[in-house]
């Protein structure tokens, strides 16, 4: 049923043309759907190779309507911070005892991780499980931080993380199939203007190229750069 599904929204697509974003989210709507909501993604091309170090493009963003589902976020603090996160509505609060869960027990039930930057001699130990899942927490992405209160506010309101990868592509959830498609266009809109001023400068060529939107279990439709509104997302 569901390569039946694909073929049938492949069968919309018109493989030789680039459309609008508005186009291309009013087409991936109207596309058979399966039982679920499925995420939308967009996948954005950059000519930038993130072997080297001053070519990496990465960043975080709260979009205008967040990404739909519950945002699961683990805060790893002490003392008052503990109490904060917790006030804040972090989803699983602790320090060591956390820790040891997740090394001992393979824990992973959550998708945000938090630390005030005391508690990373503890989460450092962890580099080697989170990491390769991009639940590192990092500086530069506002996940260790002493202001919990404002990390897991925006995480929980549908913080997204961004990161090229080695082909330089960055892929990003923008929303839910059930959004209306003007949020997901603000939302697409968003994120493609805070990957452009992500740029690096030692980027060359045509920074921003191939743009593509799909859903969970669709096809990608491709999007013409220049029908975004960069200025307004901005």
């Amino acid at each position: 049923m569901a390569n039946k599904r694909f073929k049938a929204a492949l069968e919309k697509i018109d493989q030789e043309k680039v459309y609008s974003i508005t186009e291309a989210v009013d087409l991936l709507k109207s596309m058979p759907a399966p039982k679920f909501d499925e995420s939308i993604d967009l996948a954005l091309n950059l000519s930038v190779d993130p072997r080297h170090a001053d070519q990496m493009v990465r960043g975080a963003i709260v979009l205008p309507h967040g990404v739909g589902g519950n945002t699961r976020v683990l805060v790893f603090a002490k003392g008052e911070k503990e109490t904060e996160a917790r006030e804040a509505g972090a989803d699983y609060v602790g320090a060591e005892d956390l820790a040891k869960k997740i090394t001992d027990e393979g824990w992973l039930d959550f998708d945000r991780v938090i630390a005030t930057p005391d508690m990373m001699s503890v989460v450092g130990r962890l580099g080697k499980v989170l990491g390769p899942r991009g639940l590192m927490p990092n500086p530069k992405l506002g996940t260790v931080t002493m202001d919990v209160t404002t990390a897991v506010q925006e995480n929980k309101a549908g913080k997204v993380e961004y990161r090229v990868e080695k082909a330089g592509i960055v892929h990003a959830a923008i929303g839910r199939r059930s959004f209306e498609a003007a949020h997901l266009v603000d939302n697409a809109s968003a994120l493609i203007a805070a990957v452009i001023k992500a740029k690096p400068a030692a980027a060359k060529g045509t920074y921003l190229g191939k743009i593509t939107i799909s859903s969970t279990m669709g096809p990608g439709i491709r999007i013409d750069p220049s029908s975004i509104d960069i200025a307004t997302a901005a």
